[in-house]
């Protein structure tokens, strides 16, 4: 019965409200800069999502192809500074993966709305990303990306790039090779993700 409450439960309510308050800001103030750099990657998203409506605007384009390059090359800036900085840490390791993950769908999504790509292709590509991000959540120690998964991204960059380009059918084929061979390594490092490792063969991997 709510008449019946001691006051004591109300001070405790008030408490466990206040500590809950205290964590949130206390995650939000110690996100370090290199995190930030990678959050900031999310505002390329909508931006990709709208310029490429539709293939025939070429300079929507040309500006989608902007926006993604920076927000890429914002990967290798947030990676660089958290290591020049001594600022790795398990928020980053897990967030910066996701968000590459998003920056990439996006224009992927376009890409097969415009009929460029096939979408079991697609399917490849997100369906080991969906399952790999899994996987990595319920390892007891997060892990940065390997090697492999840092070629993986590189390859789909290159690839989502091309095809954005309004240059012609030569350069759209060129960025459909490019496509295939990062659906290829995509699988490959998946893979390598969930194959038992040695100490050894991991530190040379994530070197």
């Amino acid at each position: 019965m709510v008449g019946n409450a001691h006051p004591t439960d109300a001070i405790g309510i008030s408490l466990n409200c206040e500590l809950r308050t205290v964590n949130c800001e206390l995650i939000f103030v110690n996100i370090n800069l290199p995190t930030w750099i990678t959050l900031s990657r999310l505002l390329g998203v909508p931006l990709l999502l709208v310029l490429l409506q539709t293939p025939v605007n070429t300079t929507w384009r040309w500006w989608a192809l902007a926006i993604f390059l920076l927000a890429a090359g914002t990967d290798w800036l947030d990676g660089y500074l958290a290591r020049r900085l001594n600022q790795v840490t398990d928020l980053g390791k897990f967030l910066d993966p996701l968000v590459d993950k998003l920056l990439v769908f996006a224009p992927l999504l376009c890409l097969l709305s415009w009929q460029v790509i096939p979408a079991w292709g697609v399917f490849l590509i997100v369906g080991r990303e969906i399952a790999i991000a899994g996987w990595r959540v319920n390892q007891p120690k997060i892990s940065g990306a390997t090697i492999w998964g840092k070629l993986k991204t590189v390859v789909q960059i290159a690839a989502i790039a091309l095809l954005i380009t309004p240059l012609g059918t030569t350069v759209e084929a060129i960025g459909l090779a490019t496509f295939w061979l990062a659906v290829a390594l995509t699988l490959i490092s998946g893979l390598l993700y969930v194959k038992p490792m040695t100490g050894n063969e991991a530190d040379t991997l994530t070197s």
